[in-house]
């Protein structure tokens, strides 16, 4: 068999409440360059429970993905999402909104897809060209599994990738700020730092990755007030 595999856990800390969620999740990479992660997310404080299934192609966009959330125990949704050259689509039912079929058309594939584990957000990180010497890039046209930060509605099909002042956006800038040295409970890693500047208002979202697979090592999420970071990595 030619694929690989690793996993990994992170813990989500916050400001003001300490450990607020954790997320376990495994990655199979396979020749053709395609790779599936399947992440498991408790976060303690709201009760919600995530389960996401996420593929993407050899260039970092999506193929397709599943996605189910609970709330204290109580069904929110769950939804199938499909990316095309020609359109994404997306089969799911909701608690408050019942059965959605959604179709929206594109001029390509999206340059990426946001389910909402952590280490799903770094994979964001694999539509920034690394061969231009422009160190800060706008991503447009991502999609994501729900327009909350936190990714707690839906799920359904939206182009919104941050909503603030009753503004919504579909694209983001991704800086690259360069190689950093980073220690986290799961160990010492070399790493690249990369910055994401969502909105107008340029609320920062720090990344710290391993290089090629795009590993999450911390992320820096300001908005939540929340730091989070890898505790275990088996490759």
């Amino acid at each position: 068999m030619k694929h690989q595999t690793y996993r990994g856990k992170v813990v989500y800390r916050s400001d003001t409440l300490g450990e607020r969620g954790r997320e376990w999740f495994t990655v199979t990479s396979h020749s053709d360059g395609h790779r599936t992660i399947r992440s498991f997310v408790e976060v303690l404080n709201t009760g919600l429970v995530r389960d996401v299934t996420y593929t993407v192609d050899r260039n970092w966009q999506p193929v397709d993905a599943f996605v189910r959330l609970t709330e204290n125990d109580e069904f929110m949704g769950s939804g199938w999402f499909r990316f095309t050259d020609e359109y994404a689509e997306c089969e799911t039912y909701t608690a408050d909104a019942g059965r959605i079929s959604q179709r929206m058309k594109l001029d390509g594939l999206p340059p990426s897809f946001g389910p909402h584990p952590v280490a799903c957000d770094v994979w964001h990180i694999g539509a920034f060209d690394m061969g231009s010497e422009d160190r800060i890039q706008t991503i447009k046209g991502t999609l994501m599994s729900s327009p909350r930060p936190d990714g707690a509605s839906g799920p359904v099909l939206s182009r919104t990738v941050l909503e603030t002042g009753g503004v919504s956006t579909d694209e983001f800038r991704i800086e690259h700020v360069g190689p950093e040295t980073v220690t986290v409970e799961a160990g010492t890693f070399e790493t690249e730092h990369f910055r994401f500047l969502l909105g107008e208002e340029s609320i920062p979202e720090d990344i710290w990755c391993l290089p090629g697979d795009l590993i999450i090592v911390k992320v820096r999420f300001d908005v939540m007030a929340t730091t989070y970071e890898l505790v275990e990595l088996e490759r």
